[in-house]
């Protein structure tokens, strides 16, 4: 019987490439979904509203587990509230923790040392993946996404709202990493194989928080259930 593991979950396609890899090798059992929000209900990094991020768990049919945060908190601040939300899954049994890290040794020392640290163990599925390479795989295995997210010292913030698919790869800097990886940009699953069904979105406004700009996506709107 596999083991369960806890995965570290932006929304992004990372992370649910990451699902879709322990899916289908089977060393590992996916358990739930690790995910933190800010006080103002919107993920860290990507700012995704987190009724998306719930709706993403109810299509995966893996339990969320919310890490919260207050607004610019401190890694210290981090770390606690992530000793926190790993205590009770720790107490029954889970000890691993899945990243979806491609290649940055310091994130995935700092991720193990963490780890060791509550008595679990950091594992990376898609380590050492060629990020050109890994992109178009992505968009292979059927997974549509949009970017949320753009660092507007590395990357024009026009970037930002538009679907990843082969035009924007093409369209990328030859600098910029395809995937993101150096904080690039970040993106918001919207379907794809690790779904019951596609999440339903629609475009919101634009958010500019200086060096970075996010695009805000809303959940379409459910169709009143028939009498």
């Amino acid at each position: 019987m596999s083991e369960p593991v806890l995965l570290s979950w932006s929304g992004g396609k990372d992370s649910a490439v990451m699902l879709h890899e322990l899916r289908t090798s089977g060393t590992l059992e996916p358990a739930g979904l690790l995910t933190t929000f800010t006080e103002d209900g919107r993920s860290g990094g990507h700012r995704v509203r987190r009724e998306l991020i719930e709706r993403q768990a109810e299509e995966t049919g893996l339990p969320l587990h919310p890490i919260l945060l207050p607004d610019g908190a401190s890694n210290a601040v981090y770390e606690a509230a992530m000793t926190e939300a790993l205590s009770g899954p720790r107490q029954r049994g889970i000890r691993h923790v899945a990243f979806g890290d491609l290649y940055l040794t310091s994130i995935r020392n700092y991720r193990e040392r963490q780890m060791a640290e509550l008595g679990m163990e950091a594992v990376f599925p898609l380590w050492g993946r060629e990020s050109a390479a890994f992109a178009r795989e992505i968009l292979r295995l059927g997974f549509e996404a949009t970017v949320v997210c753009v660092d507007t010292q590395r990357l024009d913030p026009a970037f930002a709202g538009r679907r990843y698919d082969e035009t924007l790869l093409r369209d990328l800097p030859p600098e910029i990493d395809p995937c993101g990886e150096n904080g690039e940009l970040h993106t918001f699953v919207h379907g794809g194989p690790v779904f019951h069904g596609p999440i339903e979105v629609r475009p919101g406004g634009m958010e500019d928080r200086g060096r970075f700009v996010f695009f805000d996506l809303l959940p379409a709107l459910r169709m009143a259930a028939r009498r």
